[in-house]
């Protein structure tokens, strides 16, 4: 599991914003939830995950199918994403993903798991075309795509968002799952599963 780095004075580098404009704390009310299932579920599942985390893409190449098909499809499980930002890539993939909005979060969330060794490869300026090219596949338009990649204020709320939800549920690794607000490490889809069934019988 990838761990944590304190994220400050990263994050402020990320956005290429000056210190002195970071006066006020950034407004998070627009930023939402991507969730998958409905709002009244019995179990919800929150997935803290990063899109450079090796171990985040293990789990969305394979058990996150497994668990598409057999709890999310059916409607039988809340599912809701949650970044985490090791990096400014991580938090690069993070606006593509988002510029298309909640009906292509997850479909351009697979595409950058599935292709997370290509695009992380190079250099920034290098990543940051390959992340434009998978937002272009999914069908956002170049303006859009840069008018997304460019919003600063967007990504300090972005950043702003994960701190204060990673401190409410004690993050400190990745993939991180809060299942029905008990907190768990990575774990085989068998697990995972047994958890969910336990929490659906209760």
């Amino acid at each position: 599991m990838k761990q944590l780095i304190a994220i400050g004075a990263l994050a402020l580098a990320m956005l290429a914003a000056p210190v002195a404009a970071q006066e006020a704390a950034p407004d998070t009310s627009g930023i939402v939830d991507m969730f998958i299932g409905p709002e009244d579920a019995k179990v919800t599942i929150i997935e803290y995950a990063s899109y450079t985390c090796p171990h985040c893409a293990n789990f969305h190449n394979g058990p996150f199918k497994q668990l598409k098909a057999d709890y999310l499809d059916n409607d039988k499980v809340k599912f809701v994403y949650r970044d985490v930002y090791f990096d400014r890539f991580g938090l690069w993939a993070s606006m593509v993903a988002r510029c298309g909005g909640p009906e292509k979060f997850f479909g351009i969330t697979d595409m950058i798991y599935e292709q997370q060794r290509e695009w992380t490869s190079g250099d920034p300026s290098s990543i940051a075309d390959n992340l434009r090219r998978i937002g272009k596949v999914a069908g956002i338009e170049p303006d859009a795509l840069e008018a997304c990649l460019n919003d600063n204020d967007n990504a300090r709320a972005l950043v702003a968002y994960y701190q204060e939800n990673a401190e409410t549920h004690n993050v400190n690794s990745t993939p991180t799952f809060i299942i029905n607000e008990q907190k768990y490490s990575n774990m085989a889809y068998a697990d995972l599963k047994a958890i969910i069934e336990e929490k659906l019988a209760e």
